[in-house]
């Protein structure tokens, strides 16, 4: 696949608000550094609590523009974004690489999700679909609409930054709502600035999409609060998400919330699985970019006739993981995204050492590049199990048998991704409904987001489903309009 030269775009720090690029008012100042070499990508001025009434004033005076538009020229603004997003492949990906510390395999799959997702949205506007009631009144016709919610307010995370905030804004875009993104700090390009120049690329009017980029103990609260957004949407860890429902649906202003959060994914190995593709899937679920994925495999559970074969491939494979420079072709495991995510894995480690778990193999850090590491026979109530690691740890535990492996996938307050293996594919439809997860893959890694396909968890790990016509849920709302002819008979 080729790319068009095309001249890079300018990205100088400011913040996009009703078409324009202007600087933020807050008097802090935001410094952008690729994790892997320390390079100063970017400083800017965030924005304040008076940018994001701007940011969302802007999009509320846009709001009813867009939606009156033909459902067919907002598919065809999407036809536009997606023209633009392929022949930017290059420029989208070298930042993702530079920003994110996204290697090249990564930053490329997040480049594909992107441009799939944009092209599924461009069919939503088609999709939305009323219905005729059947009234109790006599001579009433009754009917409910899908409405656009207004504006939506998206709040992204760092992993996959520019997927993830495309996941929300996109599909709110297609159905009629307007936007304003807020993008993580670690990735303030890549999450929302480079996103504002795709859009403003493709000729979206001013106010559709707005990106802010603030810091979230300045502006996060009056981000959620305000009372101009319906829906907000929000990407992230499971404490946080905590506070933003709370805020969304226990202030002033009553909004609704879809909120994609932590997992603690298990692959599950059967006692007739093809191990060889077991753990492959093991190594490749857990270690895509250092792991740092709400999806990842977080911990494998084996059931103990195959434990010793599976753990020494586990073993080899990851001995082989190349580690360094995210820009390389055979990179595998580059930088985690700052010191503060190194430091609590760090931690993880030596908790775990000092409990007396075995280290299967690992290393010390390089910079912020922290090599792959497996720890062997892991207790279920250990915390390297327990808990969501974001970063590049592999537990393994043991299962006495399919109803104890079973008990073990579910031994968690999350629910979000999960995978089982086995060669019988009764068996392994069995297990997987038995899993409390939004999703279950079969003989297969626990990392997989399909633009068709219901994403979303139980438990911790969220409330709603993306994708799709599940997003015509998300970003719709029912109006239930009735028409009567005639005159009434009323009691009084």
């Amino acid at each position: 696949m080729t790319t068009q030269h095309l001249p890079l775009y300018a990205i100088n720090g400011d913040q996009y608000i009703n078409g324009t690029w202007r600087a933020g008012r807050s008097s802090r100042r935001l410094d952008d550094r690729n994790p892997f070499n320390g390079e100063q990508l970017l400083e800017m001025p965030l924005a304040s609590i008076a940018d994001l009434n701007d940011a969302y004033q802007a999009a509320h005076r846009a709001q009813t523009a867009w939606a009156k538009l033909h459902p067919t020229q907002r598919s065809a603004q999407l036809e536009k974004l997606a023209h633009v997003i392929l022949n930017r492949r290059d420029e989208i990906i070298d930042w993702l690489i530079r920003e994110s510390g996204s290697t090249r395999i990564k930053a490329s799959m997040e480049w594909q999700f992107t441009l799939n997702l944009v092209r599924e949205c461009a069919t939503l506007p088609m999709q939305v679909e009323g219905r005729i009631l059947t009234s109790y009144k006599p001579g009433e016709q009754s009917f409910v609409f899908r409405e656009p919610l207004g504006v939506v307010g998206v709040i992204s995370p760092w992993n996959f930054p520019l997927y993830l905030s495309m996941r929300s804004v996109v599909p709110a875009l297609a159905l009629g709502n307007t936007v304003v993104l807020k993008p993580a700090s670690d990735t303030a390009v890549t999450g929302g600035l480079l996103i504002a120049h795709l859009f403003e690329d493709a000729g979206f009017p001013e106010g559709s999409l707005n990106v802010v980029v603030g810091a979230g103990s300045e502006i996060g609260d009056a981000f959620v609060e305000h009372p101009v957004p319906s829906l907000i949407s929000f990407t992230g860890s499971t404490d946080v998400g905590r506070n933003v429902g709370r805020i969304a649906t226990g202030g002033k202003h009553i909004k609704r919330v879809a909120l994609e959060l932590g997992g603690n994914a298990p692959l599950v190995v059967l006692d007739d699985a093809d191990i060889d593709i077991a753990a492959h899937a093991a190594v490749v679920g857990r270690f895509l970019h250092q792991g740092q994925i709400c999806m990842s495999v977080n911990r494998v559970i084996v059931d103990r006739s195959l434990y010793a074969d599976f753990t020494a491939l586990v073993v080899e494979r990851v001995r082989k993981l190349k580690t360094g420079d995210p820009a390389h072709a055979d990179t595998v495991i580059g930088p985690v995204v700052n010191q503060n995510q190194l430091d609590g894995l760090l931690r993880k480690i030596d908790a775990a050492e000092n409990a007396g778990l075995k280290r299967l193999c690992g290393g010390p850090a390089s910079g912020l590049v922290l090599p792959a590491h497996v720890f062997g026979e892991v207790g279920a109530d250990q915390e390297l199990a327990r808990d969501e690691t974001f970063g590049p740890l592999l537990p393994l535990l043991i299962a006495e048998n399919e109803a104890h492996a079973l008990e073990l996938a579910n031994a968690s307050e999350y629910g979000l991704s999960s995978a089982v293996f086995t060669r019988d594919m009764a068996r392994g439809l069995n297990f997987a409904r038995g899993i409390v997860a939004g999703m279950t893959h079969i003989n297969d890694i626990t990392v997989d987001d399909q633009p068709n396909a219901p994403f979303g968890g139980e438990k911790n790990s969220g409330l709603g489903r993306f994708n799709g016509h599940y997003a015509l849920d998300e970003f719709t709302r029912a109006h239930w309009v009735t028409w009567q002819p005639g005159s009434h008979h009323y009691p009084f």
